[in-house]
Parts: C-alpha cells; sequence; structure tokens
C-alpha cells in the first residue's frame, strides 16, 4: 500500500513540474490594482496603470502569453511564493530586505517618495534641500532629517501597511511619529484629505494623481526620498532560482525579463509610459 502511495505521489509531481513546462510561455504577473498610476482598476474593474501596460509590452518582447492578475498588496510576495503566479509588477521597490525572500530584475522605474499635507498645514514651507539620497548620508541628508523630526514631532503621518514609506517612518529616522496604517493607497489619500492624520507618505506621483481626480488640494512638502529604507528602482519580483524544474524556469523568467526591460529602455517604451502615467520621465 505504501509504495502505491508513493508511486501515486511521484506521478503526480511528475504532472505538475510537466504541466509547468508546457506552459513554460505563459505567465501570471501579479499586481495590487489599487496603487494609481503606477497599477489601478478602471470603473468597468478592468487593470490599468503604468505597470500593467508595461507588463504586457514586456510580455510582448519576451513572446510569453500573459495574465495580470490582482493580489492584496499585504499579500504579494506570499502569494508569489505560493506561486499564485509568477512575478510582481506592483510598483515594489527593489531593498535589501525583500531580497533576503524573492529576487528583482533590473529596476525599470524610479520610485520618488514624498510627504503630502492637505493645504494650509502648517508644514508647508519646510525648510530643507529638494530631495535626500538616504544611501549617501551626508550633513544635508543630516540636517534635512532633523528638520523633519522637529516638524513631524506630536503629528500624525498616513502610510500604506507593508511598504519601504512605513519601513522609513518606523526606523526612528525621523524620530518617534504617531504613523496610522492602511490596507490601500486609496485609504491612505481619504484620511488624509478627511483631516484624520497631518501627512502622509507615498510615491509624489500617488497624490498628484489623487489630486488631480479628485480635485482636494493636496501639496507636496519636504524632500524627495531615495536609497536607503526607499531602495533602488521599482523592478519585477520573481521567485528565487534553486535547482528544480519549476526553479530553474524562474532564472529563464529573470534573464527573459532584464532582456525585455533593456528593449523597452532602449526603443524608448518606458519612457512613453511613464510620461503617459506619471507626466514626467520616471525610467531607470
Amino acid at each position: 500500500m505504501k509504495n502505491i502511495c508513493k508511486f501515486f505521489l511521484s506521478t503526480i509531481a511528475a504532472l505538475a513540474i510537466f504541466l509547468s513546462s508546457a506552459q513554460a510561455g505563459s505567465i501570471r504577473i501579479g499586481t495590487e490594482g489599487a496603487y494609481p498610476p503606477w497599477n489601478a482598476k478602471d470603473e468597468s474593474g478592468k487593470l490599468i496603470g503604468f505597470e500593467v501596460e508595461l507588463a504586457n509590452w514586456l510580455c510582448i518582447y519576451m513572446e510569453h502569453d500573459c495574465t495580470i492578475v490582482e493580489q492584496d498588496w499585504d499579500g504579494m510576495i506570499p502569494a508569489l511564493l505560493m506561486r499564485k503566479f509568477d512575478a510582481i509588477m506592483a510598483g515594489m521597490s527593489i531593498t535589501a530586505e525583500r531580497q533576503k525572500t524573492i529576487t528583482f530584475s533590473q529596476g525599470y522605474a524610479d520610485e520618488v517618495a514624498q510627504l503630502a499635507v492637505m493645504k494650509g498645514s502648517d508644514l508647508e514651507g519646510m525648510d530643507t534641500p529638494s530631495g535626500i539620497n538616504l544611501s549617501l548620508g551626508g550633513s544635508d541628508v543630516k540636517s534635512a532629517l532633523a528638520t523633519l523630526t522637529g516638524a513631524l514631532a506630536g503629528k500624525s503621518v498616513c502610510v500604506q501597511t507593508a511598504t519601504i514609506h512605513q519601513n522609513f517612518l518606523d526606523s526612528g529616522d525621523v524620530g518617534t511619529i504617531n504613523v496610522r496604517t492602511y490596507k490601500t493607497q486609496d485609504e491612505v489619500n481619504l484620511d488624509l484629505a478627511a483631516g484624520r492624520c497631518d501627512a502622509a507618505l507615498a510615491a509624489a506621483v500617488s497624490f498628484t494623481d489623487y489630486a488631480e481626480k479628485s480635485g482636494k488640494p493636496v501639496v507636496l512638502v519636504g524632500p524627495t526620498f531615495s536609497g536607503g529604507a526607499f531602495g533602488n528602482g521599482v523592478g519585477v519580483g520573481i521567485r528565487q532560482a534553486s535547482d528544480s524544474a519549476i526553479g530553474t524556469r524562474d532564472a529563464q523568467l529573470l534573464k527573459d525579463f532584464n532582456k525585455a526591460i533593456d528593449t523597452a529602455r532602449a526603443n524608448g517604451k518606458i519612457s512613453e509610459l511613464a510620461i503617459k502615467w506619471f507626466g514626467f520621465d520616471a525610467s531607470m
């Protein structure tokens, strides 16, 4: 009986590998659908946005059939590891912490993070550099962080959970802040506009997109952030390669995405889509 069970299980495992190999040209890409303009849904529920369009173009260059599937942000990496899909394109920044669990393609776009407030806030007009790179350090970075620490003392800051933005606020680099976390960026925007938090931190384009569509007087303040907790651009998240047949496929998929990104950068497609969705060239 034990031998029959072993044979049955080994047959199922072999079949699974066979099916995976047979469908090697078909890729499932996970995105959130709730982080405009990176990825979102239109009124009909169709997935749209910069990364949705870019994913489709990358699949054309790779000559793969692709399906883009919706996944809640806080379950994105676990879902990838559970093989619900093969890759992540969801405004996910390349960070050392995430690279402990998954691997990334080369970056395809910069995510410029910044604080936002409602017009009339006492946080407007903070005297900081226009941008700081936390990886570089130096006197300008220290001075800017000190200014932010003083300005944000006693304030509440809204942020989407499990993001680089939350990690930065929790790091202590800008002192002890009342951090309020939300499941989606849409919820962050709504509570900022409703006055339930003094400021919010996310990709700057998320706030400008919300302000344009809602008519709310959202204002960007302080420096733009990069480096350190904010990572090194946004890339495609893929499972780390292994010696298994599926692991070998993941390794090849990483090569395919990198080659396709090279093509999209060289022919101007990333720049074109960035300007369309962000209003400026955020390509890397």
